[in-house]
């Protein structure tokens, strides 16, 4: 348990938006997975790009990939249900996961399916209802991770180390993925398609 906490708090901090307390972070991340089995081959290209790249770069090239990009959603049930509106249902689900910890969940303004949000809870708040979350929601994670592994980014490994700690081996690609979720497209859609259109069939598109 000590080893998936420590990956998840890991991914949690390496997934967020950079900024200059993570670039502190970094040599505390690197201790915490070099000592936790040799995790931090996953979380390398990501942690050497931090400390090697001006804030400034890393800062644009996150916006541009995970703000202004579709292809790499960071919020799990839009994966699953795209804009549509039974999403809201889905969302309150994981405001009370939250609100049952007994813990006070600072959102920061993010909604609550936000994965550095869902794994930082796993991570420190309650392990077994967060891992629970990360379960219900592999077909997601399995999604965003071929997404990042087909467009080359770094983040590929952390989502990979991330999967590893869940039950079953990871689809080799995104038909397994829907085959072993039963995704289908959303139905009720009120605004923008799910993130990577690909995933759905053509006939499911608005």
């Amino acid at each position: 348990m000590r080893q998936q906490r420590v990956t998840y708090q890991a991914a949690s901090w390496c997934l967020g938006y950079p900024d200059g307390e993570l670039l502190a972070r970094v040599p505390l991340i690197q201790a915490a997975l070099a000592e936790s089995g040799g995790l931090g081959s996953a979380f390398a290209d990501v942690l050497d790009g931090l400390a090697s790249t001006p804030l400034a770069e890393v800062q644009a090239s996150y916006v541009q990939e995970f703000d202004l990009s579709k292809r790499h959603a960071l919020h799990l049930s839009y994966w699953t249900d795209g804009d549509t509106r039974r999403r809201g249902e889905v969302l309150a689900r994981f405001k009370r996961v939250y609100r049952d910890s007994g813990m006070l969940v600072n959102t920061r303004g993010e909604l609550p399916d936000y994965l550095p949000m869902v794994l930082e809870f796993a991570a420190t708040v309650d392990f077994e209802a967060g891992r629970k979350l990360l379960i219900q929601y592999r077909a997601s994670l399995e999604m965003l991770r071929l997404a990042l592994v087909d467009d080359g980014l770094p983040h590929a490994g952390i989502l990979r180390a991330v999967c590893g700690t869940l039950p079953g081996a990871s689809p080799a690609d995104r038909q397994e993925v829907m085959k072993m979720a039963g995704l289908g497209p959303p139905a009720e859609s009120v605004g923008l398609e799910p993130y990577d259109p690909r995933l759905l069939p053509m006939q499911g598109r608005h």
